[in-house]
């Protein structure tokens, strides 16, 4: 697992040097799916359920699930979210990155720091015996301190020989409560995190979820090992 997330962390990184103001979501589809083909790994997302693409490419008030598209032009002080995963020898890795495209105004590069933020506040609390309420409210307690909203009706996952496997990781919650972790877990923690309310809406498309008030929303994920030591970041 450790080997599928150093290429999911190579192909975002690879990603995030192709966002500029005029690229296409498509533009980074092509990039990553070119990547890919040299490596020869299989991308986790494409045929899952149908879904068209390598990349999962949100934008702006997009929360997650965005379909790259050629009609999809970047415009200076947008954010893109760019979730993507592999499967390596039977196993796989997820992750995700939201990036600023050009010079952004200072609400949207709080939202960008504070899902940031979120993200390693869920993973510092990591160990065995800890509790994935402890991971939820962890993000939580990060996110509402801003004034900014947690996304309900998309969670974390449970992953390894599948993409999505039990359990659920809920980016929100109450210490103390739900399983507990247990050295050998793998989880996929994933805050997505709205400026506005927490509600959102799937598209006409069967895919793209997005902010149901307009407001922007930002996304970031690490697959996670627990060890007898505490979390390792598996797509780092």
């Amino acid at each position: 697992m450790r080997r599928a997330g150093q290429v999911v962390r190579e192909v975002l990184e690879l990603v995030r040097s192709k966002v500029k103001p005029g690229a296409t979501t498509l533009d980074l589809e092509h990039a990553a799916e070119s990547r890919l083909k040299e490596l020869g790994v299989k991308a986790a997302f494409k045929g899952y359920h149908g879904f068209p693409c390598v990349l999962c490419t949100s934008v702006n008030s997009e929360v997650v699930h965005g379909i790259p598209s050629s009609r999809r032009v970047l415009r200076e002080g947008d954010i893109v979210s760019v979730d993507f995963g592999v499967v390596v020898d039977g196993y796989y890795g997820d992750a995700a990155i939201t990036v600023p495209v050009g010079a952004i105004d200072e609400s949207a590069a709080r939202l960008l720091r504070t899902t940031e933020a979120s993200l390693k506040a869920g993973i510092a609390v990591v160990r065995p015996g800890a509790t994935l309420g402890d991971v939820g409210a962890a993000v939580q307690k990060v996110v509402e301190a801003e004034g900014f909203s947690v996304v309900r009706d998309f969670v974390g996952h449970g992953i390894g020989a599948q993409m999505h496997e039990d359990p659920q990781v809920p980016n929100f919650g109450e210490a103390g409560r739900g399983m507990k972790l247990k050295a050998g877990m793998v989880i996929a923690i994933e805050p997505m995190v709205n400026a506005g309310r927490p509600d959102v809406k799937v598209l006409d498309d069967g895919w793209t979820a997005v902010a149901t008030d307009g407001s922007m929303s930002a996304h970031f994920e690490h697959t996670v090992a627990v060890t007898a030591d505490g979390a390792r970041i598996l797509t780092e």
